[in-house]
């Protein structure tokens, strides 16, 4: 695994982690300025939350994904809610990536904007994550670029975008209610038709879904060639061409899946 923050001096809002049976990935978001609200913050979140998750997944197997990440996001939550507003738009939350492989099965789960991809020996790779945040965020571009970031109006266009968030027509992330591990996308396929997994947060996965530089074929094969450093390489480098704004980028590669 390999997770880069988006520049050098700059917290890196991403977590992830792994127990023999599982890899968890964590990408925790939030705004400069919202410390009133949280006073432990987005790393601290991010970092709790992946935690708790690889404690449930490492003694409770058998239980559904979406059940742990529910009990996860409950922990969390109860850790700061007498010291934190845990309900304001802009307190911390996060998009989760899981997979868990056990009896011959490989489980997985995507809630919010993080990816997971299964590569299949036969057959392209079977990519799943969640665009709700996505396309409701489009029509919110605009004013987020004009604003600039960290000031008020930022602040409050974001406010605006975020009061979507964990709501009916909206999207969905992990944040202070653990009902909305209810929305997660889950599934499970035989671990003997994959040759490995992988887990990335948004700001790697970009280099498909907003770059449009290589097609998931084109990405497991370099993982599988050359790890995860060498694409995140590859999405810093598109970042600086086409002077976009980098984002924290984390790979999790899983590999030799069938002795699980």
């Amino acid at each position: 695994m390999v997770s880069a923050a988006a520049r050098a001096g700059r917290v890196n809002e991403d977590f992830a982690g792994a127990v023999p049976m599982a890899a968890v990935l964590v990408d925790g978001a939030g705004i400069p300025g919202a410390g009133a609200l949280c006073r432990h913050g987005v790393v601290w979140y991010a970092a709790r939350l992946g935690g708790s998750l690889l404690s449930l997944l490492a003694v409770r197997p058998d239980t559904g994904l979406r059940t742990l990440l529910a009990q996860a996001i409950g922990q969390v939550t109860d850790d700061h809610r007498d010291t934190c507003d845990v309900a304001a738009r802009l307190s911390p939350s996060a998009a989760v990536a899981v997979l868990r492989v056990s009896g011959g099965r490989a489980d997985y789960l995507v809630l919010g904007d993080a990816t997971v991809v299964l590569d299949r020996a036969a057959g392209t790779p079977l990519v799943v994550n969640d665009s709700r945040e996505v396309v409701i965020s489009r029509s919110y571009l605009p004013a987020l670029a004009a604003a600039g970031a960290d000031t008020d109006e930022y602040r409050r266009v974001l406010a605006d975008l975020r009061s979507h968030r964990n709501e009916p027509g909206g999207f969905w992330v992990a944040k202070d209610d653990p009902r909305a591990a209810d929305e997660a996308l889950t599934g499970s396929c035989p671990v003997a038709e994959l040759t490995s997994a992988a887990l990335l947060s948004n700001g790697a996965a970009r280099i498909v879904d907003e770059f449009a530089l290589a097609g998931w074929p084109e990405i497991v094969a370099g993982l599988a060639s050359n790890g995860p450093a060498a694409i995140i390489h590859r999405v810093r480098q598109a970042e600086a061409s086409r002077a976009a704004t980098a984002d924290d980028a984390t790979i999790v590669h899983c590999t030799e899946l069938g002795g699980r």
